[in-house]
């Protein structure tokens, strides 16, 4: 089974086809017949760049949001309206209260509330658990924290019964893609851990071989020991294939194209990758 992914909304943009880059992330994620979108971006502008690049989102089956944050669900609204009724899957936990810190502390979390999506079609499924929602593909559910070095975000906190307790972002969620060459881990915003996302990956699927990692990675902001422990496991994992956007953060980035070589690919708006890798693979 093969799986194509295309960046539809990213901080950066790589083509000239009048495409505009956000601080945000979404992907669209064909498989098996079944087209999934995976978060939306900040600010709705994955509808005009989907339509700069041929794509059609009205023939969307699903659409699954990482987390509940602003530069992942921004752009929600825009893509119901367009599309209408249409399964959406999000952890129970999607509705925090999300918090950022630095330089000052300002709501981060989705900003519409839940009855103004559903108004629009959005059929909310509370998923926990791991779920396979297309042949080979999963929706990891929420992800255990099993590393040491793994911390979260520190400048991140949650309003829990009127407390700020750090955010634990136990609604992150990621893909799991089975691919005939192993499992293609697709990432929104790793606040769980890159390498527990892995772990995960390997115990819902059945399938211990990575074959690529795309997405988000939250690396940027993490401690540097943090950097180097989980530059340490990606080396061990023998990818084919990594494609590091978003929050990684231009530093790390450029860090991981240097270790990994042609394995690294930058995935900036318009990019598209159809995994495994043959000649031409990406678009």
């Amino acid at each position: 089974m093969m799986v194509k992914i295309t960046v539809l909304s990213e901080n950066t943009v790589g083509l000239p086809n009048g495409l505009i880059g956000e601080w945000g992330l979404a992907l669209l994620v064909e498989t098996a017949g079944t087209k999934i979108l995976f978060d939306t971006g900040e600010r709705g502008n994955l509808l005009a760049n989907a339509a700069a690049l041929g794509i059609n989102l009205r023939e969307v089956d699903a659409l699954v949001m990482s987390h509940g944050h602003y530069d992942h669900t921004g752009g929600m609204r825009d893509f119901l309206r367009l599309r209408g009724r249409v399964p959406v899957y999000v952890h129970p936990d999607f509705f925090a209260l999300h918090y950022g810190a630095p330089p000052r502390e300002h709501y981060i979390g989705v900003p519409f509330r839940r009855k103004e999506l559903e108004s629009l079609g959005a059929d909310f499924i509370f998923e926990q658990e791991p779920q396979q929602i297309a042949p080979g593909l999963w929706v990891s559910g929420e992800v255990p924290r099993r590393t040491s070095f793994e911390k979260g975000d520190s400048r991140l906190f949650c309003l829990e019964n009127g407390h700020r307790v750090p955010d634990p972002f136990r609604d992150d969620m990621s893909l799991y893609c089975v691919t005939e060459e192993g499992v293609v881990v697709i990432l929104g915003c790793a606040h769980a851990g890159v390498v527990n996302i892995v772990e995960h990956a390997r115990q819902v699927t059945g399938v211990d071989r990575i074959y690529g990692i795309i997405g988000g990675t939250h690396l940027g902001p993490a401690p540097k020991e943090q950097q180097e422990a989980t530059i340490a496991y990606l080396q061990n994992l023998d990818l084919k294939f990594l494609a590091a956007n978003h929050c990684t953060g231009l530093p790390v980035m450029a860090r991981l194209a240097a270790i990994f070589g042609p394995v690294f690919h930058f995935a900036p708006a318009g990019a598209s990758f159809i995994l495994p890798l043959k000649e031409g693979g990406e678009e």
